[in-house]
């Protein structure tokens, strides 16, 4: 099942693009919108992967010339200016098998996250293959609350 982004969802990605230090309440407040708002929208970016991360980007003219011979580069990272627009879709992927979502994902939630799984069988193995992982997370977020 495909996540349809709106325009919410792009000016979020355009705003981090953007500048990836920005906190949600900076977001918030560009976008017209509350910071709650922000966060959750953010974190179901992130759970259907379209976000992998917000990264530095490096600028090597900076580093010292006889030392820029040091510097691993990877080119193995699309661009980070990515032209999302709104309408457009984001398909999914079962958090265990990797596998197509179909129509009705079948979602597990906790703490913060959500993960979605293409039929009970996936739900029911992560729960069981992650358990002692998920136990964890949501006794410190219960902590933090």
């Amino acid at each position: 099942m495909p996540h349809e982004l709106d325009d919410v969802d792009i000016g979020i990605v355009t705003s981090l693009q953007q500048d990836g230090r920005k906190s949600f309440r900076q977001i918030a407040r560009e976008l017209n919108i509350s910071t709650p708002t922000v966060q959750a929208r953010y974190q179901r970016l992130l759970n259907i992967g379209l976000i992998k991360s917000v990264s530095p980007v490096i600028d090597s003219s900076n580093v010292i010339d006889g030392q820029k011979k040091q510097l691993q580069t990877c080119d193995c990272h699309e661009s980070h200016d990515v032209d999302l627009k709104s309408g457009m879709s984001v398909t999914m992927k079962c958090d265990l098998c990797d596998g197509p979502i179909g129509d009705k994902p079948h979602v597990y939630k906790f703490a913060n996250f959500e993960r979605f799984f293409c039929c009970n069988t996936c739900k029911t193995q992560y729960k069981e293959k992650n358990k002692g992982r998920i136990q964890s997370i949501i006794e410190k977020d219960k902590e933090k609350n």
